[in-house]
């Protein structure tokens, strides 16, 4: 399980970290943290021992995405995205900036957001197919240029992981325990239903940040993990998640 660190300064991400200390090894920095506190943010979550999941989503010229991964390769990282919308070309150029640096982060190919619907994929972005066709066209380009994996929704795990292999990493968001608020999320997913479709790392984030005992609630999720895990290795699935509950076979 991944946390993503949706709250607004540093004392806040300290405290959070602190309180999570032990029961979940990889937070999320994403736009916003970064944003306000830079690379700043990353060192927080880093000294504490924990692993970061640098979620940037860059997505430009291939050139000025090499120089962006090249430079977030320098912190102390373990995960990086980068859209796959990009392009092929953008995506080797993030891929050969990673290698040049000589870093063990992975490289992760952002493919349809989960706040996006068929609906808004066909008529406002002019996306053709349904969303599992266009994540796994996205996801499938990826690997061919050399990317570790891919962000995408419970949907289109199981597709992806069927068409690509285990090696390749499927990273989900929008995953909420039965029953809570979707938010801005179209697309979501309980735990159990993530790992039973195959993905690799879980990220959750509003449930955990916004509860008022955010250790208790990491810890039920960890729970509900668990017990997918052993459902499905008496199932015959192969176990990818670690037992320090982060993700598994990644290295991140």
């Amino acid at each position: 399980m991944i946390v993503a660190l949706d709250v607004p300064g540093e004392r806040e991400i300290s405290d959070l970290v602190e309180k999570l200390s032990g029961v979940v090894r990889c937070f999320k920095i994403g736009l916003e943290v970064f944003t306000s506190l830079g690379p700043r943010a990353v060192d927080i979550v880093a000294e504490s021992g924990s692993r970061v999941f640098l979620d940037l989503k860059f997505h430009d010229i291939p050139n000025t995405v090499f120089r962006a991964v090249r430079a977030a390769a320098r912190l102390r990282i373990s995960l990086l995205t980068v859209h796959a919308c990009g392009g092929a070309a953008m995506l080797r150029a993030a891929k050969e900036a990673l290698l040049e640096e000589a870093t063990d982060a992975k490289l992760l190919a952002v493919t349809v957001l989960t706040s996006v619907d068929r609906r808004v994929a066909r008529e406002e972005m002019g996306l053709e197919g349904d969303l599992e066709e266009i994540a796994l066209r996205w996801a499938t380009m990826a690997q061919a240029c050399g990317v570790d994996g891919v962000v995408a929704s419970t949907s289109e795990a199981a597709r992806i992981k069927k068409e690509l292999g285990d090696d390749f990493l499927v990273v989900t968001p929008g995953i909420r325990p039965r029953g809570e608020d979707m938010h801005d999320q179209k697309r979501v997913a309980t735990p159990r239903d993530a790992i039973r479709a195959g993905s690799d790392m879980l990220v959750v984030g509003r449930p955990v940040t916004r509860a008022t005992n955010p250790r208790a609630v990491a810890l039920s999720i960890i729970q509900e993990i668990r017990g997918a895990l052993d459902r499905d290795t008496n199932h015959g699935r192969v176990n990818h998640i670690t037992e320090d509950n982060t993700a598994a076979k990644t290295h991140a």
